[in-house]
């Protein structure tokens, strides 16, 4: 208890500077830095040494561990016996992991941030930590400060293209971590010696701009999250740009956090009081890469447009998580619908970036409908093409003033006043840029 005695003394030192002590009441008093909020699209990548069996999915040594009969067979059927998870680590080798054509791909594909693995559940650091000699990519596998490499390779982009860090609290199998829950948190040896100075020194040494914590079990006091968070906002080298997410302890997610993630594949379809995020993989089982996925295991970019503009609509952000190899390629199918969503966004990312919530979210009369608006524009992303050439939306009142445009398309679209709404005529398909689905841009409507 002394380390923590400690820790705490010098944490609450730092904090009597700054404006934000270190309770839940303060913290969640800091206004969410803009850009979060402006900039709607991330890319989220899970890499570790679960990349290496690339099986079944990134929680394979849990399973393993705990008699799944799935990974106790594969193992069995595929490695020499009394092979241990630690020995996949000299296999994480990284050789083609090129950190420019990574963030170049996450620019291309209308990403405004980037989240990267730095530690997953596993322990293993993909930074040379010194509070996890030897279990770190630098000692291991790759050699390399893989962290460092993209943190250096996304902020050349500038602040068009943001770093950030997934964290995990815990560890499955750390000894330390197991003896605290042993004591049913009394103790947090585990806490003091091994998570949190990982991430006193993540922040320092790559200043992310995002802390996207998980692994959070056990109560927020056994963690010191206010304490960490509280030295985050007041005195990082990112406390005016940092953004954090709410898996901080137990009672947090929903509760306490610059944005809500809540649980993995949130997305309410319901417009919410806090600003929210919605993490979803392209793989529609694993967060990591998994070799024996088949082409339909991924979502189509239908899927991902859908999950983005609803999600938007509702006042979140998307978090496309993709799994790239144990020799840090990226799938090529995950490459490919970064790049449609890069593609479709270069045309209507007008509707999406910088976008608020209008009054309504979707339409109240035609399924596959979803809202935005900014500054005197209202947006309607339309998910279905139009079987008979024009869309109902019954949430819109034309005005003698209302302008309707497409997105991707030159000219002014006609449209008809209803008793419910509008209707909207469609051009040609053949004559509009955008694919997947529509925008449509108008001015000076009402919400019926």
């Amino acid at each position: 208890m002394n380390c923590l005695r400690h820790l705490l003394y010098f944490a609450l030192l730092a904090t009597a500077r700054g404006q934000y002590t270190p309770d839940w009441d303060s913290l969640d008093s800091r206004p969410l830095p803009q850009w979060y909020d402006d900039a709607k699209v991330g890319i989220f990548i899970h890499w570790g040494v679960f990349s290496v069996p690339s099986y079944g999915l990134e929680w394979f040594w849990y399973h393993w561990e705990n008699g799944f009969s799935t990974f106790v067979n594969f193992m069995e059927r595929n490695y020499r016996p009394n092979f241990t998870y630690p020995d996949f680590a000299a296999q994480f080798t990284a050789e083609f992991y090129d950190p420019h054509q990574w963030a170049e791909l996450f620019k291309a594909s209308g990403a405004k941030y980037v989240v990267l693995t730095s530690k997953h559940h596993e322990g293993f650091c993909n930074w040379p930590s010194k509070n996890s000699w030897p279990w770190t990519s630098m000692q291991l596998g790759a050699k390399r400060d893989l962290v460092g490499e993209l943190a250096q390779a996304v902020k050349e982009y500038g602040p068009e293209l943001r770093f950030g860090l997934y964290h995990s609290l815990f560890e499955w199998f750390n000894p330390l971590f197991q003896d605290d829950q042993k004591n049913s948190y009394e103790t947090n040896d585990f806490v003091t010696r091994k998570t949190m100075p990982e991430l006193y020194d993540l922040v320092t040494a790559y200043e992310p701009e995002i802390i996207w914590s998980d692994g959070d079990a056990g109560p927020d006091w056994y963690w010191n999250s206010t304490v960490f968070i509280s030295w985050l906002f007041n005195e990082s080298p990112v406390k005016d740009s940092v953004v954090v997410n709410d898996r901080w302890g137990w009672g947090c997610p929903g509760n306490h956090g610059s944005y809500y993630t809540v649980q993995d594949r949130y997305n309410p379809g319901i417009l919410q009081n806090h600003k929210w995020e919605n993490a979803f993989t392209l793989d529609y089982i694993s967060w990591g890469y998994r070799r024996e996925a088949r082409v339909f295991s991924y979502l189509p970019i239908e899927e991902v447009l859908y999950q983005l503009v609803s999600t938007v609509s509702c006042g979140g952000n998307i978090l496309v998580n993709v799994g790239p190899t144990h020799d840090g390629i990226i799938p090529p199918i995950m490459e490919e619908r970064l790049r449609q969503l890069g593609e479709w966004l270069a045309i209507n990312g007008e509707g999406v970036y910088g976008s608020r919530p209008w009054l309504h979210q979707n339409d109240t009369l035609t399924s596959g409908v979803w809202y935005t608006s900014k500054n005197d524009k209202t947006y309607a992303f339309v998910l279905n093409w139009p079987e008979d050439t024009s869309v109902t939306l019954g949430a819109v009142e034309a005005t003698p003033d209302t302008k309707v445009n497409m997105l991707g398309y030159v000219g002014e679209l006609e449209f008809t006043i209803q008793d419910l709404g509008m209707e909207v005529i469609f051009p040609k398909m053949s004559r509009v840029k955008s694919q997947w689905a529509w925008v449509l841009e108008m001015t000076a409507v009402n919400a019926a």
